[in-house]
């Protein structure tokens, strides 16, 4: 089954489907309706006792040779000129099994359904046939239900033909898109008129191929910024380095300006070396499983930052029981970061709070416009003061990675990063 087509398969489980009902209904039909063949047989035996009368009728009767008659009264017994054929080694001790109105016996080992008639005027006539009509019965039965299988099969047949040829048509398109998803000519339509899952499949490999395109398009984008961020304080650096050699500034200014700018250098080879060990992170099962008091992960990211910008009053409300998934260094990380980007834009106070599950991260700057909210978290979108860097997205990645959301809000006289 393995290597045949979708049609052949399909066709295979209709006939055993068609099959196992044929067989079920051959088995248990026959015997269900077997009360009314009887029913059908005693109303044969019994319609022609109403035109027999006298002895004369019995012997002289041959119009149904499925039907034999015996005459019997306290003198003779006669019968019909058909007995023989009708009952096997005929005997008349065969009216001794006949003792009820009507019902069936089994005399010399085979089955035989007679009728009792009782005649005042001259005796008692009895009507019996053998068992060929209730067989005849049966046979037509298995070939009426034969016949509507065997219709069945064929219009299953067909329409399972089309249907598949159809649906393998539209996999076959799918198979196409699904290869050229990457490429920008991926223009194949599918005309499926049902919304099943072929249509949903369909929608979702459209929804990918409009991703794939937009995330290469990002890439390039990102490559192109990452490119210019590393070119800048490399350009920098050596402007500076040739102004010292020629005279131009002194060596205490330009080693200064040099030491700033390959600080951002580091700074910036550390984020893209984070960024890319989040891969491997996702594969840590121990560095996922940790767990990490952020009281001494925030109360050492925030003596750092002082050096920064001192004037700031930085205010910690922090339950130091709580413990949060991830290690201590991936905390570090994402604490840097979100103060590294509060430098920017708190004016006068930074605050966080860290109770209950619940991480708020507070800077009294301006608010932000909703759709930089949007994308503050995408690297090199435009931001308030230029574009943003790479440290809000690893901030958001990892988070992700440790099964946490972050989330920025507008509040008065501020902004809020929520991280739960």
């Amino acid at each position: 089954m393995k290597k045949l087509s979708l049609t052949k398969q399909l066709l295979y489980i209709c006939i055993l489907i068609i099959g196992i009902i044929f067989i079920t209904l051959g088995i248990i039909l026959p015997n269900e309706l077997l009360p009314i063949y009887e029913e059908n047989i005693y109303n044969k035996l019994k319609q022609p006792l109403s035109f027999i009368r006298t002895s004369d009728d019995v012997s002289n009767n041959n119009n149904d040779t499925d039907i034999a008659y015996i005459y019997q009264n306290s003198e003779v017994i006669l019968v019909s000129k058909n007995i023989d054929d009708v009952v096997k080694n005929f005997d008349t001790d065969i009216i001794n099994y006949t003792t009820h109105n009507y019902g069936k016996i089994v005399y010399k080992n085979r089955l035989y359904y007679y009728y009792n008639s009782s005649n005042n005027q001259s005796g008692s006539i009895i009507s019996i046939t053998n068992d060929k009509y209730i067989n005849n019965q049966r046979k037509d039965t298995l070939y009426t239900i034969f016949l509507i299988t065997g219709l069945s099969f064929t219009l299953c047949s067909l329409i399972i033909i089309v249907w598949s040829n159809s649906l393998v048509n539209d996999i076959k398109i799918l198979k196409r898109k699904i290869k050229n998803i990457d490429n920008e000519n991926f223009n194949l339509a599918l005309n499926h008129e049902f919304e099943d899952e072929i249509y949903s499949l369909n929608e979702s490999i459209e929804a990918m191929h409009e991703y794939l395109l937009n995330n290469e398009s990002y890439k390039k984008q990102l490559y192109q910024n990452i490119s210019h961020d590393f070119k800048t304080p490399i350009a920098v650096i050596k402007s500076y380095i040739e102004a010292a050699e020629d005279g131009i500034e002194t060596n205490e200014d330009a080693l200064k300006v040099i030491k700033e700018q390959t600080d951002k250098l580091e700074n910036k080879v550390h984020s893209l070396l984070y960024l890319n060990k989040l891969n491997y992170l996702k594969e840590q099962e121990n560095q996922l499983k940790a767990r990490t008091n952020l009281a001494e992960v925030v109360a050492t990211s925030v003596e750092k930052f002082k050096l920064i910008r001192p004037e700031l009053t930085y205010k910690l409300d922090i339950d130091d029981k709580e413990m949060y998934r991830g290690t201590y260094d991936m905390w570090e990380t994402i604490i840097d970061n979100l103060l590294n980007n509060f430098m920017r834009y708190a004016k006068k106070e930074i605050k966080i709070t860290i109770k209950n599950q619940k991480i708020v991260l507070f800077n009294d700057g301006e608010n932000i416009d909703k759709n930089i909210i949007d994308n503050i978290f995408t690297p090199y979108k435009k931001g308030l003061n230029g574009m943003f860097g790479l440290g809000l997205s690893i901030v958001k990645k990892t988070l992700e990675l440790l099964n946490y959301s972050i989330t920025v809000d507008n509040v008065k006289n501020g902004v809020n990063f929520i991280i739960k």
